[in-house]
């Protein structure tokens, strides 16, 4: 089926869009192509359960900014989403079925809608692609019904899955740094959405702020650094709705983004002008549109809008900054090593000299918890242990008698050969470590093997 029977039959898109007529756009914002989603049904959390986005069909526009023509990206799908521009401005990932009924898959194409190949082709869902610093592409891929987050050549190629946690994980950007920006529930297989941070080489997992509580979802990074997202429910505003707020560097927690009143759906784009790409609707019952607003203030300005349909996913066409490759630091070892400096360095409060052990628990296949084995802290709060990797792992902390003190409400994981020093248990971003050498290293450079097996500790001398 073509897009442009698809649009007709399955979308009922017109081919003009709605353009404000108030709109006041300089030539040069005109003149920079802008893709975005058009879809019937939109339902951005849908991920979560692994759901369809986008249950009645979506398809990929091409439009100059404050201009009302616009085409179809592609015409030979029967429904398309997820675009993201390549560096140099000149192709385009997206997420592609080419049978209504079918998978999605991973495509790239050529700004101009020509040079359509196929990336990632398996029978499952593969959504959310994005373009990495050296010729790779990351994905979500549905396995066994959740999303995992797998990373792959853009030429094809053997993928490497990054996530392995009871939870649907999904990329929304790649950040400067290198690390791959992703959403997934809080607590790790929980009701709520949250932002989280990953390495290209599955290492280094953590949420990217530990002020939990509400749903954060759709996360991007603009010029300045910070990251945007999408807040369902700001803390102690009472609002119900999808507002925007951000993360910045010199603060431990979110803080709100005074747009304009209405709801949001995050995956902001921003303009080479510093202006933003907004999804916007007045209310849950209408349809989302796309609004072009200035962060130091003024009204929203008209781009995009369908009757009926919501108009999301904006990204604008021009070449943007490549992040930074990353040089996996993985060693050749069966499993992983996981240091601890400070068990009190902690949000929690722990009473001085009340820690004493750790246990560590991880999943079985029929996602039973099961008790990998309990380790010492010392006086200082240092430990340091050896766990088994690419499964759900958790960490309990016990006072002298045994009782539990704090055990983590989700998971986190480990990967092969992956060496990782804590500051403390949820300490926060923010903490920086004391300038001193652990007890548990004077006493030991050996691990405590909480593997779940007999084997020999190795590494971390």
């Amino acid at each position: 089926m073509r897009l442009s029977l698809a649009v007709g039959a399955m979308l009922g898109l017109p081919m003009v869009s709605m353009v404000c007529p108030h709109s006041a756009l300089s030539s040069s914002a005109q003149a920079t192509p802008v893709l975005y989603t058009v879809a019937r049904q939109y339902e951005p959390l849908a991920w979560m359960r692994g759901g369809e986005r986008f249950p009645a069909g979506a398809s990929i526009f091409i439009q100059d900014q404050g201009r009302k023509e616009r085409h179809p990206l592609l015409r030979d799908f029967a429904a398309t989403a997820d675009p993201n521009v390549s560096f140099d401005g000149l192709h385009v990932l997206f997420a592609g079925k080419q049978r209504a009924n079918g998978p999605w898959q991973i495509w790239e194409v050529s700004v101009d809608g020509s040079e359509t190949r196929r990336v990632i082709s398996t029978a499952e869902d593969c959504i959310r692609p994005l373009y990495m610093p050296d010729d790779r592409v990351v994905y979500a891929r549905r396995i066994n019904g959740r999303f995992a987050i797998e990373i792959a050549p853009l030429a094809g190629g053997k993928p490497l899955q990054l996530t392995y946690v009871p939870s649907n994980a999904v990329p929304t950007d790649v950040l400067r740094d290198g690390r791959v920006l992703f959403e997934a529930s809080y607590p790790m297989g929980g009701e709520k959405a949250e932002v989280y941070t990953v390495y290209p080489d599955g290492s280094g997992f953590e949420s990217y702020r530990c002020d939990h509580g509400h749903s954060r979802y759709a996360g991007r990074q603009i010029t300045s650094g910070d990251i945007l997202f999408a807040d369902r429910g700001l803390a102690n505003s009472g609002f119900r709705g999808d507002k925007l707020a951000r993360f910045t560097s010199a603060r431990a927690h979110e803080v709100p983004v005074a747009a304009p009143a209405g709801e949001y759906a995050g995956d902001v784009a921003e303009t080479p002008q510093g202006d933003w790409l907004l999804a916007w609707r007045a209310n849950s019952k209408a349809g989302f549109v796309l609004d072009r607003w200035n962060p130091a203030g003024g009204a929203l300005q008209r781009i995009a809008a369908v009757e009926g349909m919501s108009v999301v996913q904006p990204v604008v066409v021009a070449p943007r900054i490549v992040p930074l490759r990353f040089p996996s630091g993985l060693h050749d070892w069966a499993n992983a090593n996981l240091l601890c400096l400070n068990a009190y360095t902690s949000k929690y409060g722990f009473a001085k000299d009340s820690i004493h052990q750790i246990r560590a628990y991880t999943r079985d296949a029929n996602g039973q918890t099961k008790l990998l084995g309990t380790a010492a802290v010392e006086k200082d709060g240092s430990f340091f242990v050896q766990v088994p990797t690419e499964r759900p792992l958790q960490i309990e902390l016990l006072d002298a008698s045994g009782k539990t003190l704090k055990r983590e409400a989700g998971w986190f994981w480990m990967r092969r050969g992956e060496q990782r020093v804590c500051v403390g248990c949820h300490a926060g971003p923010e903490t920086a470590p004391e300038n001193a050498v652990p007890m548990v290293l004077l006493r030991s450079t050996t691990p405590a093997d909480m593997t779940g097996s007999t084997q020999a500790a190795a590494g971390g001398h």
